[in-house]
């Protein structure tokens, strides 16, 4: 049984929802506010977590910051599922920028919710079963079943979707990938409309391969057609 964490301090809808997901086979341990929800988090073992922005004590920004900028692997790739307002592009683009795997609005529908955390489950289920195969192209190296990646030998801090993404690319190195194909791989759903994830992610990629000595064009966007994970050079 999957434990999920939800911080969410609306205590009418946090009732709903773990009684939702309670009976799709979850188990679920709730907080109201972002103090006590970092705190689980930190000391206690959960396979995903759903965050609200708008917390007491500390919002969900800040409670994300704190989780992501934690040495431990199991803390940058825990999924991470933002709620925000609805029509509030700048929290989701923000969220994502921070290290939030994907996000839904609130008012959010109990059985999307049940549907994105089986997608980001079935994703960490799928990596933890391909033993110890490793993917490369040029510098860049992935072990899935470690959940890690390398730049010239060099650890990335990678979240769960930015991994997950970064591997379909390692893939199909020097091939383009749409869009939806990457939406559907890497985050398990269909691309909506105005969505912005892929892009987002891909820029987190950009930035921390760009850390490690990496060019800013490794991974190149065809405009119209999606993504490319250009051939790097030994």
């Amino acid at each position: 049984m999957s434990r999920i964490l939800l911080i969410d301090d609306d205590t009418e809808l946090t009732d709903l929802l773990r009684e939702y997901l309670t009976g799709e086979g979850f188990q679920v341990t709730a907080a109201n506010d972002g103090g006590r929800g970092l705190e689980l988090a930190q000391s206690e073992s959960f396979d995903a977590l759903v965050l609200d922005v708008m917390l007491p004590v500390h919002n969900g920004f800040e409670v994300l910051r704190k989780l992501r900028e934690e040495a431990s692997t199991a803390s940058r790739s825990l999924p991470v599922l933002m709620l925000t307002a609805k029509g509030d592009t700048v929290d989701r683009i923000v969220g994502l920028e921070m290290g939030a795997d994907d996000y839904l609005p609130k008012p959010c529908n109990p059985r999307e919710l049940a549907a994105r955390l089986r997608a980001v489950l079935r994703r960490g289920r799928v990596e933890a079963e391909e033993s110890d195969d490793t993917l490369s192209s040029g510098q860049i190296r992935l072990l899935p079943a470690e959940h890690q990646g390398y730049w010239n030998d060099q650890a990335l801090a990678l979240t769960g979707a930015e991994f997950a993404v970064l591997k379909v690319l390692v893939q199909h190195a020097g091939e383009v990938v749409g869009k939806e194909v990457l939406t559907e791989s890497a985050l398990g759903r269909k691309l909506m409309p105005y969505d912005r994830s892929i892009d987002v992610h891909v820029s987190n990629i950009r930035k921390k391969l760009a850390d490690k000595g990496a060019s800013r064009d490794l991974i190149i966007n065809i405009r119209g057609a999606g993504y490319m994970l250009t051939q790097s050079k030994q």
